[in-house]
């Protein structure tokens, strides 16, 4: 590995892992919560423990909330700002020497839309939103179908499937690859690359796979890269040739966004798939309830969000003094976490929060895809495929069980599942599948 990477490494992830390992060897809900195999595979009952501190909390790499009305309230301040320094406690000369190295374009790094700022997130945003627009995800709907119904119709053939990799996984990534003109062939390529890229989000990771996630990243950008020039010279008819043809961004800017589409209309949609899956299994009660009126299944996507959301935590960065009350005063250049799961989960806006209903009447109201100006700009997509895909599996499995223990990713940012054998059982064939009425607004659009 490049020596330069290996000092951002130290800096960003070596010695936050160290304390965190040393912390969680004292029994700190917080490091057991961002590091270990507790925090992957039960994070809410460390949430619950930790909501019991305060509204703030201080661990060992920084601030987190876990109140509801905080973590909105701070998405949606401009006080506060989304590109994050290396933390202040790194020693000061790895720390320098950290911020003089140059990543690869990938998500954690400017210019990629998550870390940016206004004015320039603006900037970047506003030709990635083009695609994802109430009116241009709507028109994806008839592929969504097709791809969904390709894909059953291939589970079928063979009586058993991996949930994840054979069909929650391929319903996303077909129709991001349409978007960015990929031919098919690639797709797995680039799920792959997604598949040891995405460990970059997490706090304290290790050398190894930092360095396997920076391989990819320039991998994949050097892919990106000839795309965007054979683009250039021979413009299709799809929304990234559009992004190219304008001349408004320069290629790396092209590459960071295309990076960014590729997570916002993978990422959310493949673990919000998966999710719902096991959930269902697991109540069903809540099952049988969507087979009786199928009408509700929009509501049934929105609690599986707000339950086991796919995006647990986001960060942000203290741009000028702010107090948040109970004695809690921040100060420019200060990180604070903010737990999405732990506001999905607050007593005080969900009551009975741990209860998975589908008829929850204000579970729309989660922060699953954040909020604010970095609201999840992929959320109208997710959704849209998420309310085709799961009724049809359903629909087209109904003796459908899974087979054996679904494995967790290993990650504590993102939340989903790696693989989930199932027996598909009888197939009762292709059928219409009930979606949201054409006038509705696709919530976080």
């Amino acid at each position: 590995m490049n020596a330069r990477y290996a000092v951002r490494w130290a800096a960003e992830h070596g010695v936050p892992r160290l304390a965190l390992r040393a912390q969680r060897r004292l029994g700190d809900p917080f490091a057991r919560l961002l590091s270990g195999a507790e925090g992957r595979s039960d994070p809410y009952s460390l949430i619950d423990q930790l909501r019991g501190t305060g509204s703030v909390h201080t661990g060992p790499v920084g601030y987190a909330t876990f109140d509801y009305r905080l973590c909105r309230a701070i998405l949606r301040d401009r006080r506060f700002g989304a590109r994050t320094p290396i933390d202040p406690a790194v020693p000061g000369p790895l720390r320098r020497n950290a911020e003089r190295v140059v990543l690869p374009p990938n998500l954690t790094e400017a210019p990629s839309m998550l870390m940016l700022d206004p004015p320039e997130h603006s900037r970047m945003r506003k030709p990635v939103a083009s695609a994802f627009t109430p009116r241009a995800v709507a028109r994806l709907g008839d592929r969504v179908r097709a791809v969904t119904t390709e894909l059953l119709d291939a589970m079928s053939a063979r009586g058993s499937a991996d949930l994840i990799g054979d069909f929650a996984a391929q319903v996303p990534i077909a129709i991001i690859a349409e978007m960015l003109g990929f031919p098919a062939a690639d797709r797995e390529l680039f799920l792959r690359w997604g598949d040891v890229v995405t460990p970059l989000l997490d706090v304290g990771i290790s050398r190894r796979t930092h360095r396997r996630a920076i391989d990819a990243t320039a991998a994949m950008n050097g892919y990106l890269a000839a795309h965007i020039e054979k683009l250039r010279r021979e413009p299709r008819e799809n929304i990234f040739s559009v992004m190219v043809s304008s001349g408004d961004l320069s290629t790396t800017e092209l590459i960071a966004n295309a990076n960014l589409l590729m997570a916002a209309g993978f990422e959310t949609t493949v673990n919000v798939i998966g999710n719902a899956i096991p959930l269902l299994f697991s109540h069903p009660d809540q099952l049988d309830l969507l087979r009786a009126e199928p009408q509700r299944w929009p509501g049934a996507i929105e609690e599986v969000l707000r339950f086991d959301p796919p995006v647990q935590i986001a960060a942000r960065r203290v741009l000028e003094p702010v107090d948040l009350g109970a004695g809690v005063h921040l100060q420019p250049g200060k990180s604070i976490i903010v737990s999405l799961a732990g506001a999905n989960r607050d007593p005080a806006h969900f009551p009975d929060p741990h209860r998975f209903d589908i008829t929850r009447t204000n579970a729309k109201e989660h922060l699953s895809f954040g909020s604010g100006i970095h609201a999840c700009i992929g959320a109208s997509l997710a959704r849209l495929q998420a309310a085709h895909a799961l009724p049809a599996l359903f629909e087209r499995f109904p003796d459908l069980r899974l087979d054996g223990e679904p494995s967790r990713r290993g990650l504590s940012t993102l939340r989903g599942y790696q693989h989930m054998p199932a027996r598909l059982g009888r197939s009762a064939g292709a059928r219409a599948v009930p979606s949201m009425a054409s006038g509705d607004r696709v919530p976080g659009s």
